[in-house]
């Protein structure tokens, strides 16, 4: 079986259970931006947040980061996530909640010269931990999240968006 095959395998399982199970929350959709401290750049994205349990929601995301240059090398980032988010503050306008959750990045290095021209990539399996917090405004609600990508040389992601209620 090839990687693409067991992450869409595992995107698909998220997407089933999430909608296996009557929750108290809604579904949302949405859109964010993130920073990476290991690729140093800017990345844009999509989330998405399923209720399991009242407390309880899995939320994939694909996060690609804007590509870098430097000395003649371009690398291209790409990370697809699995969490599952915790809810243990949740009020009318406003939750807080841990993340835990599998992470696969994608890195593709390329080098380019009027000599030369060589790539390579690779891809690692790892483990996601942080911290958010979503802010109801109606059918819209903005978040923030802090995670840790524990990962060959670790990235810390910065980001935030805007879900929206389905």
């Amino acid at each position: 079986m090839n990687l693409k095959s067991t992450v869409l395998g595992i995107f698909i399982m998220a997407l089933s259970l999430g909608y296996s199970v009557n929750a108290q929350e809604n579904t949302r959709i949405g859109a964010l931006l993130a920073y990476g401290t290991e690729i140093e750049s800017i990345g844009i994205g999509a989330n998405a947040e399923f209720p399991v349990l009242e407390n309880l929601t899995i939320s994939p995301s694909v996060i690609y980061y804007l590509p870098k240059e430097e000395s003649g090398f371009k690398m291209n980032w790409i990370e697809v996530n699995a969490n599952a988010n915790y809810y243990f503050v949740s009020q009318d306008n406003m939750g807080v909640y841990a993340i835990g959750g599998l992470n696969y990045s994608h890195v593709k290095l390329e080098y380019d010269t009027s000599f030369a021209f060589a790539d390579a990539s690779d891809g690692r399996f790892g483990l996601n931990l942080g911290a958010g917090a979503n802010f109801e405004l109606g059918g819209i609600t903005p978040f923030a999240e802090l995670k840790y990508v524990i990962i060959d040389g670790g990235q810390l992601v910065i980001g935030g968006g805007v879900k929206f209620n389905l």
